[in-house]
């Protein structure tokens, strides 16, 4: 079945053919077919319940751990950055907080508040959704250890409450109900010192900074850590820092970041990923996994 959009009484910006190139980290790939941003809530709920049940999805926040591919994406991408923004403190130490509110922000919000816990979401370069659905992390925290519930809907338009015992929970990854999409969340957070949270944020942002390519186009760390060793030590020892597939090239800074130099395509990134993969398996005799979440259509 055919998406009409004309007929939908829709609120928000719709596109068709809109290139995801400007909607991504490493600011590469094709066109959505269709392209939704959804003016609030109801009408995320009004668009949900009026596609066709086989119509593909793809929700979409800040476009990191992302690469879409060249053929760009058939079906819907929703984009729900700066859509999905509420945040507000709850009764006790927790914090409500939806899927469109990047992480940074989610933590500089808690510091302000005199909660700790949460400093660590600075250095994800995503929103709440992305990060409860792959159970992001950074400098050694986690999302999931720290929400309570979350709110999802599916694809009627269905709005549900969730724990976390609904899931099953790992190293980022996290299964749960198909063909349900997270909303918001309830964060239990500690009570802290303001002063001491902003401090901690800054020293982390400083880290960043200073040991990955935060001033160049790329998705955030490309493959997952195996248990017990660093994909980026494997990567810098197997002496692939600087490779380059077309424009698009592993990071001399971090070894886990791959970076578009101005004229990648999404097909040199991927072929990239399959390169280092590779190599790290012959030389290492480790399977990589990669963090990255590929998607759309090959270029014919």
């Amino acid at each position: 079945m055919m998406v009409s959009f004309s007929e939908l009484p829709l609120r928000g910006v719709m596109r068709k053919q809109e290139p995801m190139s400007r909607h991504t980290t490493w600011r590469v790939g094709g066109p959505a077919e269709h392209y939704y941003e959804p003016a609030d809530h109801d009408d995320l709920t009004n668009l949900l319940q009026r596609l066709p049940a086989d119509e593909p999805i793809l929700w979409l926040g800040l476009g990191s751990n992302l690469l879409v591919r060249d053929g760009g994406i058939r079906g819907t991408v929703i984009n729900i950055t700066n859509r999905l923004t509420g945040l507000e403190r709850l009764n006790g130490d927790r914090v409500w907080v939806e899927a469109g509110v990047p992480c940074a922000k989610v933590a500089r919000f808690c510091a302000r508040e005199r909660l700790t816990g949460a400093e660590f979401l600075a250095g994800i370069p995503g929103t709440m959704g992305g990060a409860l659905k792959m159970n992001a992390g950074a400098f050694g925290g986690e999302t999931w250890p720290l929400v309570s519930r979350v709110e999802t809907l599916d694809r009627r338009g269905m709005l549900r409450q969730r724990g976390p015992a609904d899931y099953e929970i790992g190293y980022r990854t996290v299964q749960g109900p198909g063909d349900e999409w997270f909303t918001a969340a309830v964060l239990q957070l500690q009570a802290g010192d303001t002063e001491q949270g902003q401090q901690h944020i800054r020293k982390l942002l400083e880290q960043r900074s200073r040991t990955q390519p935060t001033s160049q186009p790329t998705a955030g760390s490309v493959f997952r850590n195996p248990p017990g060793d660093y994909a980026a030590r494997l990567i810098e020892t197997a002496g692939l820092k600087g490779t380059c597939i077309g424009g698009a090239c592993v990071s001399e800074k971090h070894a886990n970041f791959i970076v578009n130099t101005g004229s990648a395509t999404a097909a040199d990134i991927e072929a990239l990923i399959e390169r280092v993969a590779a190599v790290i398996a012959e030389k290492h005799g480790v399977q990589l996994q990669r963090e990255v979440h590929i998607v759309g259509e090959r270029q014919p």
